[in-house]
């Protein structure tokens, strides 16, 4: 049977791909801070579910949906940093290591983008907390030298699935009647359908060639203003009260998170995968919501 290894595994994206690995018949082993999955402790049982297996995907992070208090940006960082160096570690020490090592990134590593799309090739690394991580993500990441192992680092945009992630939230705003636009409504929203970033997964394994970074967005990125009035539209709710930056900022704290979540203008095209032939199931915000919320 082929061997699939998910780390931070139990999360609305990794619960995704441990469903789908196991419909198509691979052996599911979670690397998972929660009982009964393989311990991050366990450095022998880490090793031992990576012999022979197929491909190792890495998902672990604390969730940014928080305050960036000085305690929570630790935590930010090391959970990605270390568990990355974990793995890296486990890989080296084994005799039949994983073909391919699929490490989550992240679409924030660019910079706020009005201007133009940011791509693999031109795109251009932000400044700030959340760029810093990333770069150190993807830094520790590639700083293994594995002969053996492919590596790919998925800059993942906001993943868009039933039953999970952001569309909960959104969904709640635009039934209450808050569906406007956010801050200025101008700045870019970068998302991708969770079957897609399944299928890419699945794209990046077979074809043997390709490594380094991807940007696992959809072709089709839309601005704020747009994903809620398509938001409002599928939900068939007629209006929608702006969302003001103070306003936001004054939710923000209140419900402890950042507005930089919806604030920032992530414009992030997936040149790579399109130029080596990947063709997207969800192309659209429109069919994906459709798709979603009814």
């Amino acid at each position: 049977m082929k061997k699939v290894v998910i780390a931070g595994g139990t999360g609305f994206i990794g619960e995704y791909l441990q469903d789908k690995f196991r419909k198509s018949g691979y052996e599911v082993k979670i690397i998972s801070r929660q009982h009964p999955h393989i311990s991050w402790d366990d450095r022998a049982g880490i090793k031992e579910a990576l012999e022979g297996s197929e491909m190792l995907i890495n998902l672990a992070g604390k969730s940014v949906n928080c305050r960036y208090n000085e305690a929570n940006k630790r935590e930010i960082m090391d959970s990605r940093v270390r568990t990355t160096r974990t793995l890296g570690e486990a890989v080296l020490s084994c005799v039949d290591p994983p073909e391919a090592w699929m490490n989550s990134s992240t679409a924030t590593i660019y910079r706020h983008a009005e201007d133009r799309p940011m791509t693999e090739e031109e795109g251009k690394f932000g400044t700030g907390f959340s760029v810093d991580v990333a770069a150190q993500w993807e830094e520790t990441f590639f700083s293994f030298v594995l002969p053996n192992t492919r590596q790919i680092a998925l800059r993942i945009a906001i993943v868009l699935g039933e039953g999970g992630g952001v569309m909960t939230p959104y969904r709640n705003l635009v039934r209450f009647g808050l569906g406007g636009s956010q801050g200025t409504g101008k700045q870019k929203f970068s998302w991708i359908h969770i079957e897609d970033l399944y299928q890419i997964i699945l794209f990046l394994q077979e074809n043997k060639h390709l490594s380094g970074p991807f940007n696992c967005a959809a072709p089709n990125p839309v601005s704020n203003r747009e994903l809620m009035r398509e938001l409002r539209n599928t939900l068939n709710v007629p209006f929608g009260l702006p969302s003001p930056k103070w306003m936001l900022e004054m939710g923000a704290a209140l419900i402890k998170t950042e507005t930089e979540l919806v604030l920032k203008s992530r414009w992030v095209l997936p040149d790579r995968l399109e130029n080596a032939g990947y063709t997207f199931t969800f192309e659209t915000l429109d069919k994906t919501l459709r798709t979603i919320l009814r």
